[in-house]
């Protein structure tokens, strides 16, 4: 039973559509990509629109966490520049 657990949590994550690893000590614009969904060349209105869709979702007042949404307001700025 412990083995076949295993084998499912390992095969549950190596098909998981998400990105496996925590966030960078320091924001740099391919993070800032991932966590918007959007390429790191996209423009100011990409950026804008998705920011919306991710924030909506992650916002701490529906239950989000203020960390995530930082780093969603971190990764916004970083693509706007």
């Amino acid at each position: 039973m412990a083995e076949t657990v295993k084998r499912l949590d390992s095969e549950s994550l190596a098909n998981s559509k998400y990105y496996k690893g925590g966030f960078e000590p320091r924001m740099t614009k391919r993070e800032a990509s991932l966590i918007l969904g959007v390429s790191p060349t996209a423009s100011k209105a990409k950026v804008k629109d998705q920011f919306k869709k991710v924030m909506s979702v992650n916002h701490p007042d529906r239950g989000g966490s203020p960390y995530v949404a930082a780093k969603i307001n971190e990764a916004k700025d970083m693509l706007e520049k």
